[in-house]
This record gives C-alpha cells, sequence and structure tokens, in this order.
C-alpha cells in the first residue's frame, strides 16, 4: 500500500520543487531551483505564502520590490547558469500578474527558464468579482492570466490539488528541454491554493534532472559536411546555443582544426576568447568590420545555436550570397532563411561535423585574411578603449575602456550585464572577456529595465565574481528599484550609469530616417537628475564623475567597496563607434512632407534590394 501525506496544493508544489536536484560540472548535486521571488498580495500569501514560509530552510524566498523586475533577476539566473538552474517567481492575482507578462516574453524570446507562480481568482466564484479580478462578459472562465498563454512554453491552471501531479512534471520538461525551453506558467487560484489532497508520498523522493543532448541525424551530419567541404571561405556564426549546450571547447577544437574563422552574435559572445587569432568578434548590425567583411564575402556560413536575428543577419542583407547551415538543437531555429538544418546539441553536431570533415581545411588566403582582420580589429578595439584624455564628453566607448582598465583580470573575473540602447552595439563591439558568460546581454527583446533586475540574478548565480551593470539614464529610470533588493539581499553590483539626457539612440535612429529629433531627447526644462543621490537613498554607495580619468579612479573605489556601488558619468549623444556596422532595415514612410524622410525612403528602397528573398 501506498503511503501518503496530506498536503496543501501549495505544500505539495513548493515541496515538489524543493527535492529536485540537477548536477554541475563534476557532478555534484545543486538544487535545481535556486529558490523563489515572491511579492505577496491577496491572491498567493496565504495559500503559496504558508508553504513557502514552511519550507524557507530547503527552498528560499526572496522578496523584490516590482514584479517585472523580480521576473527579470529569476531569468538572469537562469542564463547565467547557462540554463542548468533556475528560479520560480510568485506574485498576486491581478496588477501583480501582469507585471510579470513583458518578463515572460522576454524568457520566451531568449528561450531562457523561468516558472511563474501568479495567483488567479476563485474557482468556486462565490465571492466573484474579487479586488483586482478582470471580468469577460463572453466568457466566464477567462482571467487575465490567460494571457500568459501564448507567452508560455507551457501553461496550467491549476483548478483540483491533485493536478500538480501531472502538471508539475510537465513543468520541468519544458523548462529543461534543451528545444522547448523557456518560460512556464502554474496560474493558481487562490482557493485552489489552499485546498489539501493525500499525495503519494514518493512524488516528494529527490530526483536529478538530467539535460539531455541532441544527437545528430547521420544523413544531416553528411549533407552538411558536404557543403562545408565545397567551400572556400566559410564563415561560423556563434549564438546563445554554444554557450547553453556548453559547446565553447567544441567550438574552437573545431575551428581550429579546420580553419574556420568565428563571428559571435549578441548571445554568442564570450563563445570564442577575445584575443582567439580566429576571432572577428561581434556580427551584423552591431558587429565589428572585420565579421562584416567576411560575412559579406562567405561563400558558406555554419550558423551554430543561433536563431538569426535581423541584427545578426543585417536584416537579411549581410551574408545573403553564402550557403547556410544552421545546427542548432531547435527545429524551429534550424529552418532559418532556406538553409540546411542540422538539428543537434551543439557540442555533439560539431564533433560529429568535424568527424566527417577528417583532414579538411579552409582555403590558407582565406584563414590568412581572416586572422589579419581580427588582428587589425583587435587594435582598433585598443585605440578606442584606450583613451584617457578625452576633449568634451566622453562617448560610450570610452566609458567601456576605463571600466575595464580598472582591473587586470577584467577579461576573467567580470560580468557586464545590459540590455537596450547604445550601450549594446558598443559592448558588442569592443567588450572583452575570455570568459564564457562574461558577457550577458539581453538582446533577444532588448528590454529597458532589464540591466539592474538581471545584474542582481547574475550576482546571486556567480557571487564570486565582480557583476558590472552598464545602463542609460532612460533604462535606469524605467527600473532601479533592485538597487534597494541587492543592498537587502547583500548582494553587490557595480552600477556605471550613463547619462545622454534621453534616449539618444533612438534619437539618432530618428534623424538617420530623416525625421527631426522629436520626444527623445529631454528638454533644457527638464530638471537634471542626481542619479548618484537617487541611489544613496535605495542604500547603495555611490558617486558622479566628471571625466574618464575620474571615473576610472571611481571604479577602484567601487570594486573595493563591499556592497552595491553606482557611479555615473555624462555622456555625448551624438557619438558612436564608427567602425562596423551594417544596414538594419527600419521601414521610413512612402509618403512625407520633409526633405530628409523622403531622402531616407529612397535609401530604404535601394538598401531592401540586397535582401535575400
Amino acid at each position: 500500500m501506498k503511503t501518503t501525506i496530506r498536503l496543501t496544493m501549495a505544500q505539495a508544489l513548493v515541496r515538489y520543487l524543493a527535492a529536485l536536484r540537477t548536477e554541475d560540472g563534476d557532478g555534484t548535486l545543486l538544487p535545481l531551483f535556486g529558490g523563489a521571488f515572491a511579492i505577496f498580495g491577496h491572491g498567493n500569501v496565504a495559500g503559496l505564502g504558508e508553504a513557502l514560509y514552511q519550507y524557507r530552510d530547503s527552498f528560499p524566498t526572496y522578496r523584490a520590490h516590482n514584479e517585472q523586475a523580480m521576473a527579470h533577476s529569476a531569468i538572469a539566473y537562469a542564463k547565467a547558469h547557462m540554463r542548468r538552474r533556475m528560479m520560480a517567481v510568485t506574485s498576486s492575482i491581478g496588477p501583480g500578474a501582469t507585471n510579470l507578462l513583458t518578463a515572460a516574453a522576454l524568457a520566451h524570446v531568449n528561450r531562457l527558464p523561468v516558472l511563474l507562480l501568479p495567483g488567479d481568482v476563485f474557482v468556486s466564484r462565490a465571492p466573484d468579482p474579487v479586488l483586482q479580478q478582470l471580468e469577460d462578459g463572453s466568457d466566464g472562465s477567462v482571467s487575465v492570466n490567460d494571457a500568459f498563454k501564448p507567452l508560455s512554453r507551457y501553461f496550467d491552471r491549476i483548478v483540483y490539488p491533485e493536478q500538480v501531479l501531472t502538471a508539475l512534471p510537465r513543468a520541468i520538461a519544458a523548462l529543461t528541454d534543451p528545444a522547448a525551453c523557456g518560460p512556464v506558467t502554474l496560474s493558481l487560484p487562490q482557493d485552489v491554493q489552499t485546498m489539501a489532497y493525500d499525495y503519494p508520498e514518493e512524488f516528494f523522493a529527490p530526483r536529478i534532472v538530467r539535460f539531455r543532448a541532441l544527437p545528430p541525424v547521420e544523413q544531416e551530419l553528411e549533407e552538411a559536411a558536404a557543403l562545408l567541404k565545397n567551400a572556400r571561405q566559410p564563415l561560423i556564426v556563434a549564438g546563445g546555443g554554444v554557450l547553453y549546450g556548453k559547446a565553447c571547447a567544441a567550438l574552437q577544437a573545431f575551428a581550429e582544426r579546420h580553419g574556420i574563422p568565428v563571428a559571435e552574435t549578441q548571445a554568442g559572445k564570450s563563445a570564442l576568447p577575445w584575443d582567439h587569432p580566429l576571432q572577428l568578434g561581434a556580427i551584423g548590425v552591431t558587429g565589428s568590420p572585420a565579421a562584416n567583411a567576411l560575412a559579406f564575402d562567405a561563400d558558406m556560413v555554419l550558423a551554430v545555436g543561433t536563431r538569426l536575428q535581423d541584427f545578426t543577419t543585417g536584416s537579411n542583407s549581410l551574408f545573403a550570397q553564402a550557403q547556410l547551415v544552421s545546427l542548432n538543437v531547435n527545429s524551429f531555429d534550424a529552418l532559418k532563411r532556406r538553409g540546411l538544418g542540422l538539428q543537434a546539441d551543439a557540442t555533439l553536431g560539431l564533433q560529429g561535423l568535424s568527424r566527417l570533415l577528417g583532414s579538411w581545411n579552409s582555403a590558407g588566403q582565406w584563414m590568412d585574411r581572416a586572422q589579419q582582420a581580427g588582428k587589425a580589429w583587435r587594435a582598433t578595439v585598443a585605440s578606442i578603449t584606450g583613451k584617457r584624455e578625452v576633449a568634451g564628453l566622453p562617448y560610450d566607448g570610452e566609458v567601456i575602456g576605463a571600466v575595464q582598465r580598472s582591473s587586470e583580470d577584467s577579461t576573467i573575473r567580470d560580468i557586464v550585464v545590459c540590455a537596450a540602447g547604445t550601450l549594446p552595439a558598443e559592448l558588442h563591439k569592443l567588450w572583452r572577456t575570455e570568459t564564457p558568460g562574461g558577457y550577458h546581454m539581453e538582446y533577444g527583446y532588448s528590454c529597458m529595465g532589464y540591466e539592474i533586475a538581471g545584474g542582481l540574478g547574475v550576482k546571486m548565480a556567480k557571487p564570486d565574481a565582480e557583476v558590472i551593470v552598464m545602463l542609460g539614464d532612460g533604462s535606469y529610470l524605467m527600473m532601479n528599484s533592485e538597487i534597494a533588493t541587492s543592498v537587502m539581499l547583500d548582494k553587490k553590483l557595480i552600477i556605471v550609469v550613463l547619462d545622454n539626457r534621453g534616449y539618444g539612440c533612438i534619437n539618432r535612429l530618428q534623424q538617420a530616417c530623416g525625421n527631426a529629433s522629436f520626444n527623445n531627447m529631454l528638454p533644457d526644462s527638464a530638471p537634471v537628475i542626481d542619479f548618484a543621490l537617487h541611489a544613496q537613498s535605495l542604500g547603495a554607495l555611490s558617486e558622479h564623475v566628471g571625466n574618464i580619468s575620474e571615473l576610472e579612479q571611481a571604479m577602484l573605489r567601487a570594486r573595493a567597496a563591499t556592497r552595491t556601488y553606482l557611479i555615473c558619468i555624462n555622456t555625448d549623444d551624438t557619438r558612436t563607434t564608427e567602425e562596423g556596422g551594417c544596414w538594419w532595415e527600419v521601414a521610413v514612410p512612402e509618403v512625407s512632407t520633409q526633405p530628409g524622410v523622403q531622402a531616407a525612403r529612397a535609401r530604404y528602397e535601394l538598401d531592401r534590394l540586397k535582401q535575400r528573398n
């Protein structure tokens, strides 16, 4: 006879999650979940809140200040762990739940796991409509949590306590699936959270969750290898799947053995050390001149673990002439741009290709050109980031240089975190790291406000690293509350705010499309915001610096500090790194009274001819 234990649905959920384990690289068992972020309200405080309190020793709960931000922290935690560990997030019903929607979309786009546990209205409907409940006159079963359905890899609404017996294993399967990985939402009606059931005790036995590596199909390997052997000017585009598949060593071995240069996407940056001879740097709209020049001339592109976002492909114009082979664990991503799909784990796919290629190596002139281009670009990076004296306001590239110069081991120990604005372009080009994961960019969704919350999640995952959050004044003003959380949790961040008095990135794009500067930069009448003083009010140490030399010295103080430290510097909103980049499709009005827009439309129509149809 099976032994049972009587628990509420919420207690069963937390107890199950707390029992799950995963293995790290040396076989040590670790909890699969690092715990839960929670902001309580009437939709989760009595049920799930009681359960989290009961199991607080085995399943820690962290308080945050904003639902969207705490979900960003949880997502960043999973990204920093290369999707091998994750966190849960719970909110109350209504606005608490809908505040999670942006984070759900972010996790879905970036293929990152997070378990969302929003409270829901009463299944009984006895007290309807409750506080914060949305009513639909045409469908009595609808709540705001239905909005999570298109944003989740798996969605379930628990209306009987015994349903967690099937819902939880399905949720974990989706969260740990290498191809279907993404957000999972379990909608938890507040009355059902408190209902009891006699659960089988074996359901809560400790279990090791292992991550599968999808092997390649031999026929697909043979087709891909044949295309590579016929190529004279091949290029590898390394995406985030290289990092998540723990394939950095396999990528380096493959590139070296077969003499193929490597360019990196935003998600794939740090897959290959910054100074490797075959490293061309960033590719695409935010790419280096070395990577983009070779991409324009490549006759074959091996895309590894990338979904080929338009910033990577130059809106399908950058390597339109090349034969494409996409090695990806996700079949949807492997079939982009009508290329040859090779569905497999990145490590197993690269190793299988190398086996079939044998001693084949790319043409000598091509590899020589790649090495010379990469070397020249690294010299340019050193020149840009090495400036200590700047006339007028500095720009982002010079700030990046000061940040990295402030530590001799910055390419190893530092993790930079960013998400939106001008900085992703500059960091993609200029940040140097030799450590996988040393570059943490959320650019799939490019969500302003991710940066500080994301930095907190990274620090929780990598407590020994120096986590440096770099962001603009616009992103800071959108979401900064987790500065207080970082101080409260004793998770030190270094935050560098680049204040250009507005949305400089979009302002430049607006003007590049022929329009006048409008509604992006702050007017002279707007108040000057003291970001340093604001950060102090949230518990951080802080200072405002006037130039690059002062920034470098402030970074030394920040590195020596024991709690979150914010540094603000005023920057030039007009200057960017001129080298590199390529066309990006932003639709320009077909009809306009402005001559600038008319000229931009003419250029736009010509540029569209470069796209692969």
